[in-house]
């Protein structure tokens, strides 16, 4: 994989910067309840202060914001929060500051538009790009795509290390390589699992995506294919609804698979303890519910205990690892969902393929 420039290669000082940033976050009672992905923003951040930068600019979007400005997805809370953990000020919306966070980029029509008014708009307020939002870059808009032809244009410190972990799944993994996917978006992640099946050795599949499997024909592909043995079986989908373990394949008419069972449980452990690199994407069944989390708990665990170059993408699995304090245990933890997938099943990220290579 050809890697795009690194904003380390770039001229900065006494220059004005535009960096895109995923501040998609969490927001909870006009505050930020979920900081990581601001946090993995701040080394490229304090890079360019530390370098000289007469300004850095940030922008991001923000949910999906439908008819114009709306103050539900306002970025004025990330702002403060980010200040807070800078330790210093960044200014709200305000273009002439020394640090500021722009507006919700989503705010403007044209950003999904990718319109080139909106990214020649943005271009005017710098003379560098630094696209430093991987959880973004799957998305040819405005802000990670279009202006990126009208400055130099660099890949900022989290990109690039988003680029190098994911493509070594691809191109390098210490064997056996284990990949486990889950989760209940099963179509979002069918061209990922047609790639995985034939990268890895052991590919270990829970979650929604198992049943959608096992109807449909084989993914071909040398890797071993593992669906669950047994399932925890709910009366109804409930969070305390009757539940029981039964036989894979002997789910009782009405009922629902919610989770992994035990003895898939132990196999799905097991192969992950053997593996040298593992990739994990997607919760074994609705961990939201304690009674239907302990598939999700022990595939982290196992993962988290691994002797092995450990990957973790998607919210779910990250949430999952993260609430179970195993974070820290995990070798790379990305932060992005949709652009890990797409770069795992070998496409282009527009957001990447704009800026020039290394």
């Amino acid at each position: 994989m050809e890697l795009p420039r690194s904003v380390r290669d770039a001229d900065v000082a006494g220059k004005r910067v535009l960096v895109r940033v995923d501040f998609n976050v969490p927001l909870e009672d006009g505050r930020v309840a979920d900081d990581t992905r601001i946090r993995a923003s701040l080394p490229t951040i304090e890079l360019l202060l530390e370098r000289g930068a007469a300004r850095v600019l940030l922008c991001s979007h923000l949910g999906r914001p439908k008819d114009g400005p709306d103050p539900r997805f306002s970025l004025r809370p990330v702002a403060a929060r980010l200040a807070e953990l800078l330790g210093r000020d960044v200014a709200f919306d305000d273009p002439a500051a020394a640090l500021a966070l722009l507006e919700n980029t989503r705010f403007r029509p044209e950003e999904t538009a990718n319109g080139d008014g909106y990214a020649r708009e943005l271009a005017a307020l710098a003379d560098v790009y630094v696209n430093d939002a991987f959880g973004a870059a799957h998305r040819a808009h405005a802000s990670t795509e279009g202006v990126a032809h009208h400055l130099p244009a660099y890949a900022g410190l989290l990109l690039l290390r988003e680029l190098e972990e994911l493509g070594g799944l691809l191109e390098s993994p210490e064997r056996p390589f284990v990949a486990i996917v889950g989760g209940a978006k099963v179509a979002d992640k069918i061209g990922v699992l047609e790639s995985l099946v034939r990268r890895a050795d052991t590919l270990l599949v829970g979650g929604k995506m198992a049943a959608e499997l096992a109807a449909r024909s084989p993914l071909g592909g040398t890797a071993e294919v593992l669906l669950p043995a047994d399932v925890v079986a709910a009366a109804a989908f409930e969070p305390d609804a009757e539940a029981r373990v039964v036989p894979w394949g002997q789910v009782p008419e009405g009922w629902l698979g919610l989770d992994i069972g035990p003895a898939t449980c132990a196999v799905f452990a097991a192969r992950i303890r053997e593996a040298r690199t593992v990739f994990w994407n997607g919760p074994m069944g609705v961990f939201e519910w304690p009674r239907f989390a302990a598939g999700t708990q022990a595939v982290a665990e196992a993962v988290a205990a691994a002797d092995a170059r450990t990957v973790v993408g998607g919210g779910d699995s990250v949430r999952a690892i993260e609430e179970l304090g195993l974070a820290e245990r995990i070798g790379w933890v990305s932060t992005g969902g949709g652009a890990s997938l797409e770069l795992l099943e070998g496409r282009a990220l527009p957001g990447v393929a704009a800026i020039p290579g290394a």
